[in-house]
């Protein structure tokens, strides 16, 4: 069974690997990038992510567990006062392989390990927060859409309805109003014209 064998040789035996990774790990925090084949680079990624995990903890124990594996001091302390701070917001991905042509000599896939500058390692989280922040805005204009025209065709129809049907009860009931009278004075004056006919008679 294949147990406790994470990892790549590389060709070389154990003291040859750990002194080549402990080189090429002083060397990228360094000059934060390096041209390496692209199994060395997917292999030396876990190294370096875990100095800079023992660099987010800022202690002196971990500064000490970094001295002993890389091999320059100014390197480690620089590690540890200037270049962690980029990655304070971040939970791991500090370093990213990019893919380049393969070598002439043996046509081995040459890659480059680099370091996440500053402005990819703090502003991922504010690309969020503000991603979150613009769909509420989009949704609020929307419904202020909305609201603002619905409102609108509503009292432009309200008027016209209320305004032919008054009017044609308004003149229904001045002529029924009209009419009424009329006839109630012609009545009243015909029995007041009887009674001066009959004294006459």
């Amino acid at each position: 069974m294949r147990h406790q064998k994470v990892g790549k040789k590389l060709g070389r035996n154990s003291s040859h690997r750990k002194a080549m990774f402990r080189n090429m790990v002083t060397s990228l925090f360094k000059y934060e990038q390096l041209e390496t084949t692209d199994a060395k680079a997917k292999e030396l990624r876990q190294t370096a992510e875990k100095m800079i995990t023992l660099a987010k903890k800022g202690d002196l124990h971990a500064r000490r567990q970094a001295l002993t594996y890389m091999k320059d001091k100014a390197t480690t302390h620089r590690l540890f006062d200037e270049l962690k701070d980029r990655y304070a917001d971040r939970q791991g991905g500090y370093v990213r392989i990019i893919k380049k042509t393969n070598r002439k000599g043996d046509g081995a896939p040459i890659s480059v390990i680099q370091l996440l500058p500053e402005e990819e390692g703090k502003k991922k989280g504010k690309k969020k927060a503000k991603a979150g922040s613009a769909k509420p805005k989009a949704k609020k204009e929307e419904k202020t859409k909305i609201t603002s025209s619905k409102p609108k065709v509503k009292e432009e129809k309200k008027p016209e309805t209320t305004s032919a049907e008054p009017k044609a009860e308004k003149e229904k009931k001045t002529e029924a109003t009209s009419s009424k009278p009329k006839a109630k004075k012609e009545s009243k004056s015909k029995k007041k014209g009887k009674p001066d006919q009959e004294d006459d008679s």
